[in-house]
C-alpha cells in the first residue's frame, strides 16, 4: 500500500485534506438552489463510501509495504472494526447537523463555528490518545484558532443585527455539530497502528481499511439519522424518499461529487497521521474552517450586507487562523 515517508509530505497531504474538507460544502450550496440538503446528503454519503472502496483497492492494495486491503480486513480484530465503525456513526451525526447549519447560516458561519470548535476540542482529545509533537506549540496554535472562532461569531452577530435573515439557530446547531465532530477521529485513529504502517500490529488496521469501515458506519447510520431529519427537518416541510428518487442525474452527481471530495481529504489525512501524529494531522485537516470561510466570504458573498466594521473581524479571524495553523505545523516539525 502507499505510505507517507516524510513529515513534509504528510503536511502537504494535510493541506490537501484542508482544501477538500473546506470545499465540499460548495456542492451543497450548488445543489441547494433546487435541492433540499436532506436529499443532497444521501448522495454525499454514497460518494464517501464509493471513494473509500476505490482507495482501498488502489492505493490500499498496490505496493510492497504494509498489508493490502483484503488481507488487512480479514485479520482485523472486531474491537478495532467496531471502533472505526463507531467513528463513522459519530461523524455522520455531527455532519448532518453541520449540513443543516450550512443551509441555515451559510458556510462562512457554520464551518468556523462548528469545525473550529471541533478542531480545538479534537486536537486535545487526539493528543491525549496519542501524544506526538510539541504540546506548547500545538495548544498555542489551537488557542489562536479558538480566538478566530470568537471573531467569526462577532462578525456574524453584526450581520444578523442588521439583516435579521438568519436566526441564532444556525450557531447553536453549528456548536452541537462541532462538539460531536471533535470525537469521531479518535475512534478511527484508535483502530490503526499509527506507529508503524509498514508492519502494522496484528489486529490493527491500515488507514485504507479503517476508512472503509468508517464509511460503512456513515452509510449504515444514515438510514436512521437522515430519515429522522427528512421527517422532522430543522427548517421547512418534511421531504420523502420519492422526492429523492425523482431527482435528476445531474443533481445526484453534485452530491456524490461532494462525498468524493470529502473522501479524498479523509484518505489523505489518515495516511498522513502515521507520520504527523493524529492530533497534528486532525488539527491541520480541520483548518478546512479557513478554506470554507474564504469560500463563504469571497465567493458566496455571505457577508455582503454586513454593516461597516464587520470586515475587520473577518480579516483578523483569517490572520489568527493562519497563525494558529502555522504553530500546529511547527509543533510536529
Amino acid at each position: 500500500m502507499f505510505i507517507v515517508s516524510s513529515y513534509s509530505l504528510a503536511v502537504i497531504f494535510c493541506f490537501i485534506t484542508m482544501f477538500c474538507w473546506g470545499s465540499w460544502g460548495n456542492t451543497q450550496k450548488l445543489a441547494g438552489k433546487t435541492w433540499r440538503y436532506e436529499l443532497f446528503y444521501w448522495d454525499y454519503v454514497i460518494g464517501i463510501l464509493l471513494f473509500s472502496i476505490f482507495s482501498a483497492f488502489t492505493l490500499g492494495s498496490f505496493g510492497s509495504e504494509g498489508r493490502s486491503f483484503i488481507p488487512d480486513l480479514c485479520q482485523a480484530e472486531w474491537g478495532n472494526i467496531g471502533s472505526a465503525f463507531l467513528g463513522g456513526i459519530i461523524f455522520n451525526a455531527a455532519n448532518i447537523l453541520l449540513s443543516a447549519a450550512i443551509s441555515i447560516a451559510g458556510m462562512s458561519v457554520a464551518f468556523p463555528v462548528g469545525i473550529g470548535l471541533a478542531l480545538a476540542l479534537g486536537v486535545i482529545i487526539n493528543y491525549m490518545g496519542a501524544a506526538k509533537g510539541d504540546p506548547v506549540l500545538l495548544f498555542c496554535g489551537v488557542a489562536l484558532v479558538t480566538a478566530a472562532i470568537v471573531l467569526n461569531a462577532l462578525a456574524y452577530k453584526k450581520l444578523t443585527a442588521k439583516t435579521r435573515k438568519v436566526s441564532s439557530k444556525g450557531i447553536i446547531i453549528s456548536l452541537v455539530a462541532g462538539l460531536l465532530m471533535s470525537f469521531f477521529y479518535r475512534f478511527t485513529a484508535a483502530s490503526m497502528d499509527l506507529d508503524n504502517f509498514v508492519n502494522p500490529a496484528a489486529g490493527k488496521m491500515t488507514p485504507y481499511t479503517a476508512m472503509f469501515i468508517f464509511a460503512c458506519g456513515i452509510f449504515a447510520s444514515n438510514f436512521i439519522f437522515n430519515t429522522i431529519v427528512m421527517k422532522k427537518p430543522f427548517e421547512g416541510t418534511p421531504v420523502t424518499y420519492r422526492e429523492y428518487f425523482g431527482g435528476s442525474f445531474k443533481i445526484h452527481m453534485v452530491g456524490i461529487l461532494g462525498g468524493l471530495i470529502w473522501g479524498l481529504g479523509n484518505a489523505f489525512n489518515l495516511i498522513a497521521a502515521g507520520k504527523a501524529g493524529a492530533a497534528i494531522s486532525y488539527g491541520l485537516g480541520q483548518g478546512a474552517t479557513l478554506v470554507s470561510a474564504l469560500w463563504g466570504v469571497f465567493v458566496w458573498k455571505e457577508f455582503k450586507d454586513a454593516p461597516e466594521g464587520t470586515n475587520k473581524y473577518l480579516y483578523t479571524m483569517f490572520l489568527f487562523f493562519l497563525a494558529g495553523l502555522g504553530l500546529i505545523i511547527a509543533a510536529g516539525a
